[in-house]
């Protein structure tokens, strides 16, 4: 079979097929001189796409060409959601639509969605586009949350253009194709539930919330349908993806910004990049979206933040568990969020054990991180490259409070010797876990302003030491800097 020989199969279209009464059917809208900016090779190949569309024009012939494999079942989907609390049922689709299925290397199915496709039904009024500024920072946290292990959905390619989109200010506009293994947002599920006639009993399910849930369980969670109730099975794995989720998150200092429900994935992926953060300094109440006033979404609340919608979730499957299922569901949501939390952070001082004392111990760092606040991710990073505890010693002196530190010091002493991890392993395992570069708004700010100058270098430079997180050896020194004090805790808008 000829190398150029492209296989119409493995695009596949089920959700815009078996759902048809759940999208709407759209073509992308053209952008002026689009250009195939950025490619992740790596994923392109995972995913098996042909190497040919890597040329620009024949890419954007596919993109925007009227019998495209990519486009000729594009959709946009509706759905509702939450916003700071609130329920909101005018969502859906409004800048993206789900342009097809693909089947990768690996025979997983993965989404292909494409951000700033123009207006939908769903725009409400606007334009229907995304900005340079705000697709250069999801490109880059989704690869840097990737590579940290962490679950996200990734960006495959960046196109950029010199089509004027006006937000704050005059900007550029441009595309991103993210890939996941859906789309299916919690709002989904709450649209289709509540989108019934009046009188209709909270019990019962409509029919598009039926077609919606045999969708998801068929093509989703297949490992769910031979169990005794598909739904609570279902449910309960959600709740369980996303209490892993969000540990994550608390452990390497991640701030998502905008938790409403329209923006939480069913498969317990990071999704839906806007004004988030990893902190700098060690503030568990830090806000990193200027416009959340009452911190709603701050940090050290995205644990029960997460719960609470999943609360606004589990109303959808009223109509197939039974109250006390739902409960009982729910309630394995925080043993799951501490147990996965206390073995990631313990991971990041070289321990295996999650040992009350190694708790202790942790407590204790995490105060000296506080008094006063110290940058997180030096912090721990600082930990490594010791050849004995008397080289670990002297960081008694980068901190004020020189007791705490000493108590501190003793503490994990006596859990190392408890847990028989001898010096050697301790640094090696403290090495692994703990990421010498995360991404940092100021130097993403510093990729944004050159790249709408034109110059994408810097953000190849970036791009590349964020994919190698936990390897010092690649150090550019630009990107070892921490921010001033001007550029610490910056906060953004929901348009970044």
């Amino acid at each position: 079979m000829s190398e150029s020989y492209i296989d119409p199969y493995k695009y596949q279209h089920s959700y815009a097929d078996e759902l048809a009464d759940l999208v709407t059917p759209i073509k992308p809208t053209v952008i002026y001189q689009p250009h195939l900016q950025v490619v992740n090779h790596a994923l392109w190949e995972a995913l098996g796409l042909p190497i040919q569309w890597q040329d620009n024009d024949t890419f954007m012939q596919q993109l925007f060409g009227s019998e495209s494999l990519l486009t000729q079942h594009s959709v946009a989907q509706k759905y509702g959601g939450h916003q700071f609390g609130h329920w909101n049922p005018q969502l859906g689709d409004g800048r993206g639509l789900l342009l097809c299925e693909i089947v990768d290397n690996q025979g997983q199915r993965q989404d292909l969605h494409l951000k700033g496709a123009g207006p939908t039904p769903y725009s409400r009024h606007a334009d229907g586009r995304a900005v340079l500024r705000s697709t250069i920072r999801e490109y880059l946290a989704s690869e840097a949350l990737f590579h940290l292990g962490i679950p996200t959905s990734r960006a495959l390619c960046l196109i950029s253009s010199n089509e004027p989109v006006y937000r704050e200010q005059q900007e550029k506009a441009a595309m991103l194709i993210r890939t996941a293994p859906s789309h299916l947002r919690f709002g989904h599920f709450e649209y289709f539930y509540h989108d019934r006639e009046p009188g209709v009993a909270a019990d019962i399910a409509t029919p598009k919330l039926q077609q919606l849930m045999d969708y998801t369980l068929a093509h989703h969670f297949p490992q769910c349908v031979d169990c005794q109730n598909p739904h609570l099975a279902m449910l309960t794995q959600i709740i369980a993806d996303t209490a892993r989720l969000i540990a994550h998150w608390q452990v390497v200092g991640f701030n998502h910004g905008v938790m409403n429900t329209d923006n939480m994935s069913i498969h317990g992926i990071t999704f839906d990049y806007g004004p988030y953060a990893f902190f700098d300094d060690f503030e568990p109440h830090y806000v990193c979206n200027k416009s959340d006033h009452q911190g709603r979404y701050r940090f050290s609340q995205q644990p029960s933040i997460g719960l609470w919608n999943l609360n606004a979730l589990a109303q959808a499957f009223r109509p197939f568990v039974t109250t006390e299922d739902i409960t009982d569901a729910l309630d394995t949501f925080e043993p799951i969020l501490v147990e996965h939390y206390h073995h990631l952070m313990l991971k990041r001082f070289g321990l295996t054990e999650t040992t009350d004392t190694a708790l202790a111990m942790m407590t204790l760092f995490m105060k000296l991180l506080q008094s006063p606040k110290r940058d997180y991710h030096i912090s721990f990073r600082q930990l490594a490259g010791h050849l004995d505890w008397d080289s670990l010693t002297l960081l008694r002196n980068e901190y004020v409070d020189i007791g705490l530190f000493d108590e501190w010091l003793a503490a994990f002493k006596a859990e190392v010797a408890l847990q028989k991890v001898d010096f050697t392993t301790l640094q090696s395992r403290i090495s692994l876990a703990n990421p010498h570069t995360v991404l940092r708004n100021h130097h993403a700010q510093a990729v944004i302003e050159a790249a709408e100058q034109g110059d994408f270098s810097l953000f190849h430079a970036y791009l590349e030491i964020l994919k190698n997180p936990f390897d010092a050896t690649t150090k550019i020194d630009r990107f070892a800097v921490p921010p001033s004090i001007g550029d610490k805790g910056i906060a953004l808008s929901c348009s970044s």
